[in-house]
């Protein structure tokens, strides 16, 4: 397994797998699928402001995708930022999200980042597991901020300090 840099060629093969995820899972929050367009913009946006946007290969294939980028849009939380990693659904538990996300954790420490949140449904116990698995902490559990599939979901947010001599 290769993990690289996203090009905008892999923008309908990331698309897939968040579509995936959109329609058939509580990993992502919304009522549809995404488009095309919108991948690629999404792509552009996070690689113009500088965040990685990392795809797993195995072979000529695919099967993941992570990227990180602002945790909420105020100076304040500069130091902060924000991952999200989707494997393909038929390469789930091969190690691929795990790869995915100790890169992520790499590039953040490299930018000088400070902290990394995760966002993750509280039944995820894959993703919770995952995140644990590489020195995220549990450090807020918030009931029923959410809603997919006809009920409520919980969200919980898990934290790693990455560098600790960052300065405010």
């Amino acid at each position: 397994m290769i993990i690289r840099d996203a090009t905008l060629e892999d923008a309908a093969d990331i698309l897939a797998i968040y579509n995936f995820a959109a329609i058939n899972t509580t990993a992502v929050w919304t009522d549809g699928p995404a488009d095309l367009s919108s991948r690629r913009e999404w792509i552009r946006a996070r690689q113009q402001a500088g965040y990685p946007v990392l795809v797993a290969m195995k072979g000529r294939d695919v099967v993941g995708f992570a990227s990180f980028g602002d945790f909420r849009p105020f100076p304040g939380y500069r130091h902060t930022v924000e991952n999200s990693v989707y494997v393909d659904e038929r390469h789930h538990r091969a190690g691929i999200g795990r790869s995915l996300l100790a890169a992520l954790i790499e590039r953040a420490a490299a930018m000088n980042k400070h902290a990394m949140i995760a966002g993750i449904e509280a039944l995820n116990a894959g993703s919770i597991g995952l995140h644990a698995s590489l020195g995220f902490v549990e450090v807020a559990r918030m009931p029923e901020v959410g809603c997919k599939f006809g009920r409520w979901l919980d969200l919980v947010f898990m934290q790693k300090t990455l560098a600790t001599d960052v300065r405010p």
